[in-house]
């Protein structure tokens, strides 16, 4: 099997389209056209459905999405391992919920990056799920996520504990009771976010009726717009301190059964680890004082 013709099907499954598919690789759209038909050809099945608004997996195609994955991401480690030497270099490509990266990373990310200045590190943020699937399908090699979370292709390790409150505009009254939030707006970042999630859960556990929401793609604007009286949101007490002591917000506690969630840095079982990957790990281990999974 080809593997030019793999990196051509797994692009364009993921792409969704030939023409991005071919702009992505930098292709003619006739030649991207062309390979998938030789794959096709060469298993005897179609791959994708064509129809007027473009194309969409057949059930052997979202089959071989999957293998595509594997065998490519096996070919990338082996070249990684060939060319490996002991110091950390390469890329690495790691994710964050967006509270965690603008918090709890900067000076780990600040201090590694130092470290080891050959190595290409990549920081991506976006919401717990995102994070996980960009994980499962080998696009990042590690990422924080809220959890914990139970998948057999994962390892996670606790990172840290954080404090959720209720946040508000400065003149808001207290918030004694998460019923009297009933009213409210509620601004929360978009679906996949972790604390949107467990917002939805308390509401349902507290028998509420589903509250007004309001998606926004950044923490900062929420925050703002918090500041302003829009509505109230749900977030970790640690990125709202600084807000909160120049007086533009207010926070208010929750029920201690609701309070707490954990972030844990995820990674594939089967991932290599690589000097990029297990100096980031040895690092982050230190800045975070966790114990390693193999000590007691």
């Amino acid at each position: 099997m080809n593997i030019q013709l793999l990196q051509v099907f797994l692009t364009t499954a993921r792409e969704g389209s030939i023409s991005k598919a071919a702009q992505t690789l930098n292709y003619a759209q006739s030649n991207v056209t062309n390979k998938i038909q030789q794959l096709e050809n060469d298993l005897q099945t179609k791959l994708f459905y064509r129809h007027s608004r473009g194309i969409t997996l057949t059930p052997p195609g979202q089959i071989l999405v999957s293998y595509s994955e594997k065998i490519l991401h096996t070919i990338e480690e082996a070249r990684a391992a060939m060319g490996e030497s002991s110091a950390p270099s390469g890329p690495l490509r790691i994710g964050s919920m967006e509270t965690t990266a603008a918090v709890w990373l900067p000076q780990l990310l600040a201090h590694y990056n130092n470290l080891y200045p050959n190595v290409d590190l990549n920081l991506v943020t976006g919401p717990t799920e995102q994070q996980i699937q960009a994980v499962l399908h080998y696009e990042l090699n590690g990422a924080f996520i809220s959890g914990p979370i139970e998948h057999p292709d994962l390892v996670q390790e606790k990172v840290l504990d954080e404090e959720m409150v209720l946040v508000t505009s400065a003149s808001h009254p207290v918030i004694s009771s998460i019923q009297d939030v009933q009213t409210q707006t509620m601004l929360v970042f978009r679906k996949g976010c972790s604390y949107r999630a467990k917002l939805n859960h308390i509401l349902q556990e507290e028998g509420l009726l589903p509250i007004k929401l309001m998606e926004f793609g950044i923490l900062e604007a929420i925050i703002g717009c918090v500041s302003a009286g829009l509505g109230i949101s749900l977030l970790p007490r640690s990125i709202i301190a600084s807000h909160e002591k120049e007086g533009r917000i207010r926070s208010h506690t929750i029920s201690d059964k609701y309070s707490f969630v954990s972030t844990m840095f995820i990674r594939r079982k089967d991932t290599l680890i690589t000097p990029a990957l297990s100096a980031f790990l040895t690092h982050m281990r230190d800045h975070f004082q966790i114990k390693r999974p193999d000590q007691s």
